[in-house]
């Protein structure tokens, strides 16, 4: 028994990394043409659903796009209805990958594997390399599935599992909570649905249970941004939750319609496996039919009853630990900790920066001003953290990671000085001369902005895990951002060439956005550089052909 839990349990854990793993492909690869279509989709609710459904079959995550469209809703690039429309759709869309994944097409495996293996290895391009990535979460899926299905065949003949199997035939409800529990301890309501669907199609469990257990898998998935973004602002609040709220109240309806005997499993197709699936399926079409005409006033209602004040924040703790410091490695461990939640407080910095260019808040004026004293405090105490570390008898390694951790601060300091000084001061001239960006204007600026927040993220990851082609992929994103601050600043050329108004009003103040926001992407980059360079990575010049002085070459 223990033996087949264990590859039950191993079967499972394949099918969550295989999710993950073509997540980390197509985020890596196609994350910024995603959000920027999405946001191009996201005008009308309908078609809002619709991009939030493609991202969702993409990125094989509806949580992932929650956290894109609260995301949105918190800089105002998106109102909070327009975000809880993306995420309506991205549920419908997560739930149609679910059935792609669930046929029966084993046969593909072995070629899926043998040709993403090929183009990872083999691909020199960035996007290349992660196309494998992604063919190979997909044949690992599969594969996983397969797995499943062979552990509960021998798993489903042992006594004890049936009669648990029995009792919830007879306990929709418990299994209801279940399917909600097990959907957040995965951490996705697409793994869980797909696993429950492999536990009907083997016979573990009755149809019944298997659609108890789903229908609380969409309850706990709704959960789980919710706990992600409980500690952001308002705006990310209100979308997730008036999403939880509106599939709470689905969820509820679907078991008492199942508890009832009105949902007969048997017309959603042939075999049981399906037959979960497809309520998987219409459970969210229904949601979004009946959600979307009435997302402005969900959200209103959840801002009617969601407090005002923020929540209470525990008092910052340093994670700069004086007793550490005769250890250099632990000291050195400290003070890494001290970066990451110096970076956590720029990015907290940046995403919102961009609403005041819209809409000038002084309350977020003042609150991205205060974060910024609270980073150039950590800054003062990772100089003296380290100064003192100094004291002891370093290795050169030891002394070389310290000097890039207080060169690491260094940037990241400029970074918040950058945002609340010199962004936040352009948004008040902004304010305070009546003017405003053309419309053209400002979708280049809020679509470079997203740019440089998901640079942003993708620092945090780099100072996270020490990814190497994370790292990699965020130096070779500062060209990238680089060349596209050039364009930018052409396209606002022309349109002073033709005379545009609102762009001649407004000229200085947009230049020197773009410029800005191109400066806090190099700062947020220079994480990565440490080890870009240990890997070979880090070009020493960009001179193609570096000659003496005074001309001998």
């Amino acid at each position: 028994m223990i033996v087949m839990a264990t590859h039950l349990a191993a079967a499972v854990a394949l099918l969550l990394w295989s999710v993950r793993l073509i997540r980390t492909g197509v985020e890596r690869a196609f994350l910024p043409e995603l959000k920027r279509g999405l946001k191009v989709l996201s005008d009308r609710s309908l078609t809002a659903a619709l991009g939030g459904g493609l991202t969702a079959m993409l990125m094989q995550s509806a949580t992932a796009v929650a956290l894109i469209g609260a995301g949105f809703a918190v800089s105002g690039m998106l109102a909070p209805q327009s975000a809880l429309a993306v995420i309506l759709g991205a549920e419908v869309g997560s739930a149609l990958m679910a059935q792609v994944l669930f046929l029966p097409v084993q046969a593909v495996i072995p070629f899926a594997l043998l040709a993403g293996v090929v183009t990872f290895l083999k691909a020199r391009r960035r996007k290349a390399k992660q196309i494998g990535r992604i063919v190979i979460g997909f044949a690992l899926v599969l594969m996983s599935l397969g797995m499943i299905r062979d552990a509960t065949v021998s798993i489903g003949s042992n006594p004890i599992v049936q009669s648990i199997a029995t009792y919830f035939q007879n306990d929709l409800l418990s299994a209801y909570v279940i399917g909600a529990v097990l959907a957040w301890v995965m951490h996705s309501s697409l793994a869980a649905v797909l696993t429950f669907a492999t536990f009907a199609a083997s016979g573990l469990v009755a149809s019944p249970v298997a659609a108890a257990l789903v229908i609380g898998a969409n309850l706990g998935g709704a959960a789980i941004p919710v706990a992600l973004l409980w500690g952001q602002e308002r705006p990310a609040r209100l979308v997730v939750l008036s999403n939880l709220a509106a599939r709470a109240c689905v969820t509820l309806i679907a078991l008492a319609l199942l508890l009832a005997g009105v949902v007969q499993m048997g017309v959603l197709g042939p075999v049981p496996g399906q037959q979960v699936v497809a309520l998987h399926i219409l459970l969210n079409i229904a949601l979004l039919v009946l959600a979307l005409p009435l997302t402005g006033p969900l959200v209103r209602l959840v801002d009617a009853v969601l407090p005002r004040h923020s929540p209470t924040e525990p008092e910052s703790v340093s994670a700069l630990d004086s007793s550490a410091l005769d250890h250099p490695p632990l000291a050195l461990a400290c003070a890494q900790r001290e970066l990451l939640r110096m970076a956590e407080t720029v990015q907290a910095m940046l995403v919102p920066v961009i609403h005041l260019f819209r809409n000038w808040d002084p309350d977020l004026a003042r609150t991205i001003q205060l974060r910024e004293d609270e980073v150039d405090r950590m800054h003062f105490a990772i100089k003296i953290y380290i100064s003192r570390m100094g004291e002891n008898d370093l290795t050169p390694e030891q002394e070389k990671k310290s000097l890039g951790i207080v060169a690491m601060a260094n940037n990241l300091e400029e970074a918040a000085d950058r945002i609340a000084v010199n962004l936040v001061g352009l948004a008040r001239k902004l304010a305070d001369e009546a003017v405003t960006f053309s419309k053209e204007g400002l979708d280049d600026i809020e679509q470079f902005h997203d740019q440089v927040v998901t640079n942003g993220q993708l620092a945090l990851s780099v100072l996270t895990t020490g990814d190497a082609e994370a790292a990699r992929q965020l130096v070779a994103e500062k060209d990238r951002i680089r060349i596209e601050e050039q364009k930018l600043q052409e396209r606002h050329l022309k349109r002073l060439q033709n005379g545009a108004s609102a762009s001649i009003e407004t000229t200085n103040i947009h230049q020197e956005t773009l410029r800005l926001l191109k400066q806090v992407n190099a700062a947020l980059a220079f994480v990565a550089y440490p080890i870009a360079e240990e890997t070979g990575d880090l070009l020493r010049s960009r001179l193609a052909h570096p000659r003496k002085i005074g001309g001998a070459s």
